[in-house]
């Protein structure tokens, strides 16, 4: 948990949107007391700058910004080195990964993202970044960390560590993973298109394999993401009861080169399980629109499936890697969303799964991703209203994590947010 500000903190905006009622709710003339990290009350504004002690608050005064819930990329790869190859030859050490991902956590924070959920770390660096943030001594989001992803012996990311064939072996790293310090699980339900070794719409492990992984972040209160290109894989995954399918792209042997027609059977069982899909839309996307063309096409068709079938999404970048030509910088996280302005999803729908939809499949339901009493200080005011549409979104005045405040924005750097 992020280390909170001491002492009371007052914010006065002049609107607060608080993610309530589908992402519609709205207060106004109101203002948010903020103590011991968590959201204390939201009262008339302009009430007393000090306490019944006499104690004075710190008040942060933001005339003409909307207040909402911090921003939540549910699906990133913070040290995802991308310079490694297909057979992990080629990675940078470490110590110099772990640099890398203290400045994409910067930069994250700094366009609003307050948690993520960290899915595909090596070396349990995403754990150490994690304690180091919420002690104070890096800047960042609230970090969820999977560790090392769980696949097959070569399968789609093998070389961070996390290789296991059957139930044992899935059971074992599981266990490993949780005693390292994981937050939850991933497990790579289909192969990738990262690593050659198992195409990417085949099947790695059966619903059974997958359902021990569930077991044992069920055991240890975790969320467990499973990787999942191809429909058998999908399937295996509803079946199994994970907490979301990542990528969910119902591609088949065509792969990238095709466009992958979801299953309107498939789709009706994930929306009935209640399992979260989390799409993966990268803002890289949005801007090379022309150049993916009809694969593109496909993927905003997929998103509208999705809605029309009440599909609930949770907002993932899959950000901190460069897939072939189309890099994606994890500070593109509102040019993601434009993606699902453009297949049809409504502001407040928008809203919905950039913030409570992801703090969900973090496991956070409640905790972060809205604005009320008992949930954590994570927000973002924006000098514009977010439910008019996305260009507020990149106004960020204020970032706040934990009640502490980590705003960022206006700091240059010379690192790439890609690991390439």
């Amino acid at each position: 948990m992020t280390t909170p500000h001491t002492g009371d903190t007052i914010l006065r905006p002049d609107r607060i949107v608080t993610g309530g009622d589908g992402g519609r709710e709205v207060l106004e003339h109101t203002e948010i007391l903020v103590r011991g990290g968590l959201i204390a009350e939201l009262r008339p504004a302009g009430a007393a700058d000090e306490r019944a002690d006499g104690t004075a608050v710190r008040v942060i005064a933001l005339p003409g910004a909307c207040v909402m819930p911090g921003f939540v990329d549910a699906h990133v790869h913070l040290g995802f080195d991308s310079t490694m190859a297909s057979d992990g030859s080629g990675g940078v050490p470490d110590r110099q990964l772990l640099l890398r991902m203290a400045e994409n956590a910067r930069k994250l924070v700094s366009v609003g993202v307050t948690t993520v959920r960290e899915l595909g770390a090596r070396g349990f660096l995403d754990v150490t970044l994690r304690d180091a943030i919420d002690t104070g001594i890096a800047v960042g989001p609230r970090i969820r960390a999977a560790t090392r992803p769980i696949t097959q012996t070569g399968g789609h990311c093998w070389y961070m560590g996390g290789e296991a064939d059957d139930e044992a072996g899935i059971r074992r790293v599981a266990r490993e993973n949780f005693r390292g310090g994981a937050d939850g699980l991933k497990i790579m339900a289909t192969g990738g298109n990262l690593t050659n070794s198992v195409p990417l719409w085949k099947s790695q492990y059966s619903a059974r394999e997958i359902r021990v992984a569930v077991e044992e972040a069920q055991a240890k209160g975790g969320f467990i993401a499973a990787h999942a290109h191809g429909v058998d894989g999908i399937r295996a995954g509803i079946s199994a009861g994970v907490t979301s399918i990542e990528h969910c792209s119902f591609m088949g042997e065509q792969g990238l080169a095709g466009v992958a027609t979801p299953d309107p059977r498939v789709v009706d069982d994930i929306a009935e399980a209640g399992i979260m899909v989390c799409p993966t839309m990268s803002g890289g996307m949005w801007r090379l629109r022309a150049g993916l063309g009809p694969w593109l096409e496909g993927f905003l068709a997929r998103l509208a499936a999705f809605r029309r079938h009440g599909v609930r999404l949770a907002v993932g970048t899959d950000s901190g890697l460069q897939s072939g030509d189309h890099p994606m910088p994890v500070d593109a996280y509102v040019d993601g969303l434009r993606l699902l302005d453009a297949a049809g999803w409504s502001m407040p729908e928008i809203l919905t799964a950039a913030t409570s939809g992801g703090a969900e499949a973090c496991g956070l339901s409640g905790k972060t991703g809205v604005v009320r009493v008992g949930s954590s200080a994570d927000l973002v005011a924006l000098d514009g209203d977010p439910l008019a549409g996305l260009d507020a979104w990149e106004k960020v005045r204020m970032v706040m994590v934990g009640g502490r405040r980590v705003t960022q924005n206006g700091v240059d750097s010379v690192a790439s947010s890609v690991g390439r």
